[in-house]
């Protein structure tokens, strides 16, 4: 019985390492090499070779290494076996960390006190309570309820938006795309923690910027967005930007990633860029996860249904 380790993108020996250390009783096959494929049972992957999976023809189940599952759900030859995502406190906390560290960034505009000191100049900025400044959250899953907490807890009005409908203390939602207008008119700061669906490709345009709340409290509307790099037009959001329609993004993901040298949101004084590490996530502990759900698996009980991907919905 076997695990194969493929991925893309980033150097998969350390998790093969890892994987023989905690599960020696499994043999761990590298991708890269020559392996019998009949005998892989389990796969542990990020964003693998399109058609790779599909030749395994006893393949039980498939982990993901990662938060989003866009690309792995974009290969057509993809096996019609369960999808497990990561579902890890230590990523959660994270991406929380990442996400208030930037909308307190831009709530005491510190843009400006960093412009200010660059020119050595002593230029003190008036500076809203943070319940007088709309946290606009579309995402409520368990990345965006447990931002919603600790932004709650440091007093910001916060809204919601998702697909369906949730309750959450302390925060206003609205779902789908009726109360979508409605949601975005109250927000001053937007947070993305969207997933990459074929309803959310492209969302985050021009059009929906310009429906942002005009936020002259705290310089203009802002949009931070650590979903995925498809949720946006980045060519609108450099004309937002240059039109004064938006004040600041702050992007932790993009259409192409590595972002290329060549893009200028890389020079733009109005962008804060971070190289999709917002949630990056103790690895010795998502391998632990993906570890006791292969034994799981292996005593022939089932895996815990939030942690399996609903391949209708893309997440």
């Amino acid at each position: 019985m076997s695990l194969i380790v493929a991925i893309e993108n980033w150097t998969p020996d350390q998790w093969i390492e890892r994987f023989r250390r905690l599960a020696p009783d499994l043999e761990v096959i590298d991708a890269r090499e020559p392996f019998d494929p009949e005998a892989v049972r389990f796969a542990a992957v990020w964003k693998p070779k399109p058609g790779l999976l599909a030749r395994l023809p006893n393949l039980q189940a498939i982990f993901n290494l990662g938060a989003g599952v866009d690309a792995l759900l974009g290969d057509p030859t993809l096996p019609d076996v369960p999808v497990v995502r990561i579902v890890d406190p230590d990523l959660t906390a994270r991406m929380t960390e990442w996400v208030v560290m930037n909308v307190l960034a831009q709530h005491r505009r510190m843009d400006h006190h960093r412009a200010s000191q660059a020119r050595a100049v002593w230029v003190p900025i008036d500076q809203p309570a943070a319940h007088a400044v709309t946290v606009g959250l579309m995402g409520l899953g368990v990345l965006g309820k447990d931002a919603a907490e600790v932004l709650r807890r440091l007093g910001f009005d916060l809204v919601g938006w998702s697909r369906s409908k949730h309750g959450l203390p302390g925060v206003t939602t609205y779902a789908g795309t009726a109360e979508l207008p409605a949601f975005l008119a109250r927000t001053d700061i937007l947070v993305v923690l969207l997933p990459a669906t074929p309803d959310t490709h492209g969302l985050l345009d021009r059009a929906l910027f310009r429906q942002l709340r005009g936020a002259a409290h705290i310089g203009g509307p802002v949009i931070v967005n650590a979903g995925r790099g498809a949720l946006q037009v980045e060519a609108d959001i450099l004309a937002a930007l240059d039109a004064g329609e938006l004040a600041h993004a702050v992007l932790d993901v993009f259409e192409v990633e590595p972002l290329p040298v060549t893009s200028p949101l890389w020079a733009h004084p109005k962008v804060t860029i971070t190289p999709h590490c917002a949630a990056d996530s103790d690895a010795e502990a998502l391998a632990h996860r993906i570890v006791s759900g292969i034994a799981t698996l292996k005593r022939g009980e089932a895996l815990d249904p939030a942690l399996v991907v609903d391949r209708t919905r893309g997440y």
